[in-house]
């Protein structure tokens, strides 16, 4: 009997891939539009393709290991930033109100992808060549 005839036939029949929904953060932004214009920073800002999430609230174990945390999509970083200073200690759902109200306004107030504007205000946050201080002394 021949069963690679029976194989390719079965192939053949195999149901059509599905095609997946864009996500979409909050379900208004995609980030498939967001560039990272610094190459040394495209590894740590988690935005694009398997880091897209609808919410920024995975709840996922980013601390286990080394580095782990540059897996974690930036605007859940965000969101984890803003739960500090004892009183908002552990309120998740309120950052991540307050992160999706910012957005509006940003988008109200630019017009553009407030995803953009977040990656862009990062690239500009980080130190520049020659200026950072190391040790004591520095330049």
């Amino acid at each position: 009997e021949d069963w690679g005839a029976e194989v390719e036939q079965a192939v053949a029949v195999a149901a059509p891939v599905a095609e997946l929904p864009e996500v979409k953060l909050f379900n208004k932004w995609s980030t498939d539009d967001v560039q990272v214009g610094d190459i040394s920073l495209q590894d740590y800002i988690a935005v694009k393709d398997k880091f897209s999430r609808y919410l920024p609230h995975s709840a996922g174990r980013f601390s286990v290991k080394r580095f782990r945390k540059s897996q974690c999509p930036i605007v859940e970083r965000l969101a984890c930033s803003l739960m500090m200073h004892g009183r908002n200690n552990g309120k998740k759902l309120m950052t991540v109100r307050i992160v999706k109200h910012s957005f509006e306004i940003i988008h109200l107030l630019t017009g553009e992808n407030p995803l953009q504007v977040l990656v862009n205000a990062i690239i500009n946050g980080g130190p520049r060549e020659d200026s950072t201080r190391i040790g004591r002394q520095g330049t």
